[in-house]
């Protein structure tokens, strides 16, 4: 028990380098004691493996991993490996993975058991913290007797009971129903507070990051390709999945002289129009990033295309040209999809009815440039060190 309060006032910094046919992992991060970091990523990216590689389960080609002055793995020489179970770091993930034939309060008690406390400490500890996640009254039911929501409680408390250097969640709300996700999130947020746990939460969630984490790493393909405030990188996203997961549109494209374009497209940029606006000089790449309430929607005269070839350009700048393809349901009504440029726009259904939608329909987009924000392409992506303090 002490020594796991001692580990959380050491910094945990890693360089991890894992190949494996047809996939390589290249990452660096630093996080403070008690800072929550989430690891965000399409499915393969590589957080399992970088999460992995900090718990002492996956082996590194290349790197090194230290919390404070000790140094957990190192590869390739000096060769170091410290043993998952001497590291005070606890991974948790889908799976609870209980023990089958120990009631609740038992799990919890195992743990901390393992780590040198004695049997009526663990089993006081084990009954407060079967209050604080919710389950005061059925330390006596084993986990089959349990609902998902009820087994991940249980498989909580026993990580958090046993004070970790550092928590790894890797996913543990994806297999939960959303009502179920949503206490347990709330809960974790509280615990990881009130313990002041240094945590990392790989997720491909947005809501997780949110509701958990003062920062955000994007991994995409096997390496960092945001990082930031997690209210930073969700507002100026570098990447098409970062703007699909913080639901806004991201159109790349060149600012210079007050003006951006992207081919035959255009926005005016005020003043103070964006973080990438260039008033003269070389054209800076950029990001317009908006939402698609911020959209405007109107059919467009069929003859402004002949098949993939648009005929007529736009009316002015802020106006485009698009063709449909495809009607998504929102519970607000309708998302239309647009190709040349990929947009996302936000429509009423009676609205979709009226202009007839439909996949391979022309129609004018119009955006306002006081909705937009410019984000310097080339800066959206920055170091994975701690934040501030």
């Amino acid at each position: 028990m002490a020594s796991g309060g001692a580990a959380m006032t050491r910094v945990l910094e890693a360089r991890v380098v894992v190949d494996r046919p047809g996939f390589r992992l290249e990452a660096e991060l630093a996080v403070k004691p008690g800072e929550v970091i989430a690891v965000m990523g399409p499915s393969g990216a590589g957080k399992s493996t970088l999460l992995g590689v900090l718990a002492g389960l996956v082996g590194l080609d290349e790197g090194k991993v230290s919390l404070g002055d000790s140094v957990l793995d190192e590869a390739p020489r000096p060769r170091v490996r410290i043993a998952p179970s001497a590291r005070g770091i606890v991974l948790l993930g889908q799976d609870p993975r209980l023990f089958p034939h120990l009631s609740a309060h038992a799990n919890i008690a195992f743990g901390l058991r393992a780590r040198g406390a004695g049997k009526t400490a663990a089993l006081a500890e084990a009954d407060d913290w079967l209050w604080r996640v919710g389950l005061d009254g059925m330390g006596a039911r084993r986990p089959a007797e349990l609902s998902g929501g009820q087994q991940q409680r249980v498989a909580l408390a026993r990580a958090l009971a046993t004070s970790p250097a550092v928590l790894l969640l890797d996913e543990p709300l994806a297999s939960l129903d959303p009502e179920t996700a949503g206490d347990i999130r709330a809960l974790l947020h509280d615990q990881l507070a009130v313990t002041h746990t240094t945590a990392i939460v790989a997720t491909h969630d947005a809501v997780d990051a949110v509701s958990l984490a003062q920062r955000l790493v994007v991994l995409e393909g096997g390496r960092v390709t945001q990082t930031g405030g997690v209210r930073d990188v969700l507002g100026g996203p570098a990447t098409r999945f970062v703007a699909a997961v913080a639901g806004l549109n991201r159109v790349e494209g060149t600012a210079r002289a007050g003006r951006w374009t992207r081919g035959g497209m255009t926005l005016r940029i005020p003043p103070a129009g964006g973080d990438a606006a260039s008033d003269q000089g070389s054209p800076v790449e950029t990001a317009a990033v908006f939402r698609p309430s911020a959209v405007r929607l109107d059919r467009a005269e069929a003859e402004t295309w002949t098949g993939a070839l648009r005929l007529s350009p736009p009316d002015a700048a802020g106006e485009w040209l698009a063709r449909v393809t495809r009607l998504e349901q929102t519970p607000a009504g309708v998302r239309v999809r647009t190709a040349d440029p990929d947009v996302a726009v936000d429509v009423s259904a009676d609205r979709v009815a009226e202009l007839a939608l439909a996949p391979g329909v022309p129609v004018r987009l119009r955006v306002d440039p006081a909705d937009v924000r410019l984000v310097a392409i080339a800066d959206a992506a920055g170091s994975a060190g701690p934040g501030p303090g």
